[in-house]
């Protein structure tokens, strides 16, 4: 099956390395928690204790939602006293849900055209 995928060589289409590098940050990103710790960022840096007033979860629940962000690279972080500031290391990453967005509204479009 691997013999059959496109390499860089051929143009167009990305590698089956490639396609594996986006489905990582692509899956970091997939989970209500991780989607909103973006959208909070893509407006300015914030704190650990700034992003958890926005959940109801556990601190640790948090912390680990916030390091796959991290081991991805779509977040980085540094300390400032005792709290952890966060920011986006890349923020055109939030161009992506534009593209989601319009791909829902596509989908509700189509199911109300076959409900009428």
């Amino acid at each position: 099956m691997l013999a059959n995928l496109p390499t860089a060589k051929e143009g167009a289409m990305i590698t089956y390395k490639e396609a594996e590098i986006r489905s990582e940050v692509i899956r970091a990103m997939a989970h209500p928690v991780r989607l909103i710790v973006i959208e909070l960022l893509k407006d300015g840096d914030r704190s650990f204790s700034e992003l958890m007033e926005y959940f109801d979860i556990d601190k640790s629940t948090l912390s680990k939602h916030i390091s796959i962000l991290k081991t991805a690279g779509i977040v980085t972080s540094q300390k400032k006293g005792p709290e952890s500031i966060f920011h986006l290391q890349v923020p055109c990453i939030t161009q992506f849900f534009g593209c989601i967005t319009a791909v829902i509204e596509e989908k509700v479009k189509q199911q109300q055209c076959c409900i009428r």
